[in-house]
């Protein structure tokens, strides 16, 4: 990753940290979740994981719904039901329209707004940058918005076949970043809730100025947002010295009492 791309969405205003979460299925470590039944979207871990790692943040931390937003990050969104639609036309099968609904990403943000209530501004993004960053920068930018005063990011990636791996070999191309190695049946979801800091918001994050280089990952990896996730609970574990977050982010927060909880990791 080059200092070009770090330096690219540097955040104007420190954001507030109310809540923040990660899981993973599919990838074969113990931590994985069991994939959550989500009613109306088959066949695929997009929809569900995206909705579980929301509801959680949503549910640890009610508010209005109208003063919400939320963006979801996935470079290649639901390639599994995209895929399934695919062969079943290609073969001669009749078109299924729930996989046509459900392959698009912003169904699932439908389906969260319903269920919480959320009527704000509500977003899906697709970036071959570090989604972290992306996320970040749309989160300050709609905070900017004095009817606002949470947003929730939101970061899927699954696991694919030959045809997936093929489209990550022509983005990479002469660029020196990996391939994702992912299980065909891997998902991975993390979702941060934010805020402007303040008493309800203990751990703050803002950009840093920073020379450090950040481990070249493949194109729209959301392992980066697990990273967030962890520093976030290990802060809250911990308090002290200030925890920076490639690219160029550090969180910092007081001493707070210690909780017992286990660290996410992305499998990848």
């Amino acid at each position: 990753m080059t200092s070009e791309t770090m330096n690219k969405a540097v955040l104007r205003s420190p954001l507030g940290i109310l809540t923040a979460t990660a899981a993973t299925h599919g990838t074969g470590h113990a931590d994985d979740i069991a994939l959550p039944r989500l009613p109306g979207f088959v066949e695929s871990a997009f929809s569900p994981l995206a909705f579980e790692v929301a509801r959680r943040c949503l549910t640890e931390r009610a508010g209005d719904g109208s003063r919400t937003a939320v963006v979801l990050a996935s470079l290649m969104g639901d390639t599994t039901t995209a895929d399934l639609a695919s062969r079943r036309v290609v073969s001669g099968r009749v078109h299924n329209p729930l996989l046509f609904m459900q392959a698009t990403a912003n169904s699932v943000l439908g389906h969260t707004s319903r269920e919480f209530g959320i009527t704000g501004q509500m977003f899906s993004l697709s970036t071959l940058d570090d989604p972290v960053t992306e996320l970040l920068a749309m989160a300050d930018l709609l905070l900017e918005d004095p009817e606002l005063d949470r947003v929730l990011v939101v970061g899927v990636e699954l696991g694919g076949g030959e045809r997936l791996a093929a489209a990550y070999r022509d983005l990479v191309a002469d660029g020196g970043r990996p391939v994702p190695d992912l299980p065909e049946s891997a998902a991975l979801g993390a979702a941060v809730l934010l805020g402007r800091p303040g008493a309800e918001t203990p751990v703050t994050i803002r950009a840093e100025a920073s020379s450090l280089i950040a481990e070249a990952r493949h194109p729209g990896s959301v392992e980066g947002l697990f990273d967030l996730v962890s520093a976030h609970r290990r802060l809250l574990d911990e308090g002290g010295e200030p925890i920076p977050v490639p690219p160029a982010f550090v969180l910092t927060t007081h001493a707070l009492p210690e909780r017992n909880e286990t660290e996410p990791h992305a499998h990848q």
